[in-house]
């Protein structure tokens, strides 16, 4: 059976950034095959791999929608759509991406998120990981996109209010029946605190001394703010499995239309991603 990994969190954490992220830690360390699933409307996975992608299932659920009488010949409604659905994949070397898309009316939204749920129940057998970037807050949850979770990752921000969303989000997983497995929460954007206040980060060769110290509570620059952020962690019930730094790179790929796959594997973003993926997910 393969390992369901859910990607959640609050719009603004950097929640895609990081689901990319464990994909290519996954693929690095060539721990087998792997299903990538937007779920999110606002589609940006794909881009965060380099990846292209011509058909989503919302455009399969309008087509469909709209042609369901003139099926090709002798092919049912059913298989028609199985057909249609492994066309849509994106498939590069071990990895395949699905997209949701955004479905453009109350017929196509209901009709695209029950088919992402038998898809993602059906496709996950036949892969070793399914990496589900959800979508932004809690409504996925609520609509019981996913019936199993092995594995869930809440992402939030360096603030209490990202916090105090990841532990609502925890919350309704655990309250909707969902069969969960192992949940961690990832502190992302980590800066320096001084006096209270996140200053930029100005040398990026610090950025790992950065995060350890904000994971282990030792650096007087970092200790503060991650102290100030302890009793909601806590309170959240989520296992802090890491912090990311701030990374400015990223934003800088951002800006210029650039995948997230160029990023130097000597990056300490990737490095920090690795080891929660080799902690949280490969042991």
């Amino acid at each position: 059976m393969g390992k369901i990994i859910a990607v959640s969190g609050k719009g603004g954490t950097g929640k895609t950034t990081i689901a990319s992220l464990i994909i290519k830690a996954l693929l690095e360390s060539n721990a087998g095959t792997i299903l990538a699933v937007d779920a999110d409307p606002n589609s940006t996975l794909a881009d965060a791999l380099g990846l292209r992608v011509e058909d989503t299932l919302s455009s399969i659920c309008e087509e469909m929608l709209k042609e369901k009488e003139n099926l090709p010949a002798g092919m049912t409604k059913d298989r028609y759509l199985e057909y249609r659905i492994q066309q849509s994949l994106v498939e590069e070397g071990d990895l395949a991406l699905l997209v949701m898309g955004r479905p453009e009316g109350p017929g196509c939204y209901c009709y695209a998120n029950n088919l992402l749920r038998e898809i993602v129940k059906d496709l996950t057998e036949s892969y070793k990981f399914t990496v589900i970037d959800n979508e932004a807050g809690m409504e996925h949850l609520s609509r019981k996109t996913m019936r199993r979770i092995d594995i869930l990752f809440v992402i939030s921000d360096f603030s209490t209010i990202g916090v105090r969303s990841a532990a609502r989000i925890y919350k309704l997983a655990n309250e909707m029946g969902i069969n969960l497995g192992k949940s961690f929460l990832i502190v992302n954007k980590v800066r320096p605190v001084r006096n209270g206040v996140p200053h930029p980060i100005t040398n990026p060769a610090a950025q790992g001394a950065i995060c350890d110290a904000a994971r282990y509570g030792i650096s007087n620059g970092v200790k503060d703010g991650i102290s100030s952020l302890q009793k909601e962690i806590e309170k959240s019930g989520l296992a802090l499995v890491g912090t990311l730094p701030f990374a400015s790179e990223i934003e800088e790929l951002s800006v210029n239309s650039r995948a997230l796959s160029e990023l130097p594997k000597e990056s300490e973003i990737i490095k920090k991603v690795d080891e929660i993926v080799n902690d949280a997910v490969l042991k």
